[in-house]
């Protein structure tokens, strides 16, 4: 009998983890159908973000970079000081 019992352990244990694996897969497919329009807004953001990232590498070399080497009075930088 006591074979008998380890079967049924075993057989409960797989229904266990199907049914989990169930359950899981609705609630990520309602996830999913639920929240669509917040994931197609998430590459938008990462490409103006990238956008500004190759903005900046490609805005300051026009004038050396970070306060440099312009030669201005006011330690470099492009704004009016009084």
């Amino acid at each position: 009998m006591a074979h008998q019992h380890d079967r049924q352990s075993s057989s409960r244990i797989s229904i266990v983890k199907i049914a989990l694996f169930v359950f899981l897969a609705v609630i990520v497919f309602l996830l999913i159908t639920e929240h669509w329009a917040h994931i197609l807004g998430v590459p938008p953001l990462f490409l103006l973000l990238g956008l500004c990232i190759l903005m900046h590498l490609f805005m300051h070399g026009g004038h050396g970079g970070h306060g440099g080497g312009s030669g201005n009075s006011n330690g470099g930088s492009n704004i009016y000081r009084p």
